[in-house]
């Protein structure tokens, strides 16, 4: 596994393209301390983010692990590129014929996609902890550490969606084409759910729960629901949705159900990806 790991890092780290971007998502996660100087108006209130507990243990979990996680299309782009490099640069074809199998090929991908999303979970525990020790009205052990989960969630969320890019890649081999694919799958996802919603409950409303549960299964719909947004469980956000008469009932927990359906969905894509691999004539 070390040897195969090595050949695809050495792969991503030749290329500029990929290089650039793996640079500028870590040093994006470490910008996250800049959010701590936004401030906005909301008429007569002046918030500052700062002030409104972003950084407070355990909530800080939630929060950048929920942030973090938007900036994962950098790395999207490095996964699908290493793919197409593959076809472009007949490197797949030389791998195979140096005595790589394909499925040594497709666990060489996976392994990268792993790491990728191990280090990218490692950078956020370290920068969430340096914010929180900073800013944070806590700092008792038993909160500090408290709602950790969130990390967990990061780290399956980012490998169900680097394996899906994968799958993509292998899919299409060409990147361009392959992140437009993924648009169009994310659009897809979007318009079927109230397109669906409304044909069915059209004719009978009984169906409504089963519907939204349908959606969970949805690929993307769920990874995205496996960090709910943290937003509103900001004090300013509830104070204001208590003023206008919305009530907040979210839940916000990660759930073991959200995390085994994303499981499955990556044992998929890797599988799938395999599949492709092993028919296709390279």
């Amino acid at each position: 596994m070390k040897r195969l790991l090595s050949i695809e890092l050495q792969k991503i780290w030749k290329n500029r393209a990929s290089k650039v971007l793996t640079i500028t998502y870590f040093v994006l996660l470490t910008l996250l301390s800049l959010i701590a100087s936004i401030k906005f108006d909301l008429g007569p209130l002046h918030i500052k983010l700062a002030d409104q507990g972003i950084f407070n243990f355990p909530y800080i979990w939630h929060f950048n692990t929920y942030i973090a996680a938007l900036l994962k299309i950098f790395l999207a782009v490095v996964i699908v590129s290493m793919m197409a490099n593959e076809y472009s640069y007949g490197t797949l074809k030389q791998n195979l014929i140096d005595g790589m199998s394909k499925k040594e090929f497709i666990l060489s991908k996976f392994l990268t996609v792993i790491v990728f999303a191990g280090i990218s979970t490692f950078f956020i525990f370290i920068v969430s902890l340096l914010l929180g020790l900073t800013f944070s009205s806590y700092n008792e052990v038993e909160i500090v550490f408290s709602q950790t989960e969130y990390l967990f969630a990061y780290f399956i969320k980012l490998v169900g969606f680097f394996s899906f890019c994968l799958f993509i890649g292998i899919l299409i081999k060409r990147s361009a084409f392959a992140l437009g694919f993924l648009w169009i799958w994310f659009i897809i996802e979007k318009i079927s759910y109230p397109v669906i919603k409304y044909a069915v409950l059209k004719e009978d409303n009984s169906h409504e729960t089963f519907i939204d549960k349908l959606y969970t299964f949805f690929p993307l719909e769920s990874i995205s629901n496996l960090i709910i947004e943290p937003f509103s469980r900001l004090n300013f956000v509830k104070t204001v949705g208590t003023q206008i008469g919305v009530n907040n009932i979210k839940d916000y927990q990660v759930h073991w159900y959200t995390i085994s359906i994303v499981i499955c969905w990556t044992a998929i894509f890797v599988y799938s990806s395999y599949l492709l691999l092993k028919k296709r004539d390279l």
